[in-house]
């Protein structure tokens, strides 16, 4: 009786048919959506000056401007969906390829972007409680003798 042949895998990636348009949609859509969740945060802060400057040329307290608050929700509403994008392409990868996250090209760059995301999600929750605590001081409206 022969014995079988040990086979040998062949020189490629690991799961060749895990990187459908699907997935290298939902791999890329993680680093855009941390991406605009800081810029969103950061855009929080050019409004909040923009409006202690027109309040200190005005010479009298304006209203909050909505905006800062549609900003900064904005931002930690797109780094929390960065993450769960991470986490049903984790799931999508496991289930239809049996693969993990780091198998494939596009499962590890979403695995790069949630890593980098996690700080971000901190940073955008900071931008919005900082925005809901009162100024302590108050601006300062400047002389307006």
């Amino acid at each position: 009786m022969e014995s079988p042949r040990p086979t040998t895998a062949l020189p490629g990636p690991a799961h060749p048919h895990a990187a459908t348009p699907t997935t290298v949609a939902a791999g890329l859509l993680v680093p855009v959506l941390a991406v605009l969740g800081v810029l969103s945060s950061y855009y929080v802060q050019v409004i909040h000056g923009d409006w202690i400057d027109r309040q200190q040329a005005a010479c009298r307290h304006l209203p909050f401007p909505k905006a800062e608050h549609v900003a900064g929700w904005a931002g930690l509403a797109l780094g929390l969906s960065a993450l769960i994008v991470c986490v049903l392409l984790a799931r999508r990868l496991r289930r239809h390829h049996s693969a993990r996250l780091g198998d494939t090209w596009p499962g590890l760059l979403a695995l790069v972007g949630v890593w980098v995301d996690v700080p971000a999600i901190l940073l955008e929750l900071f931008m919005v409680w900082a925005m809901h605590t009162p100024d302590g001081s108050g601006p300062v409206l400047g002389d307006c003798g």
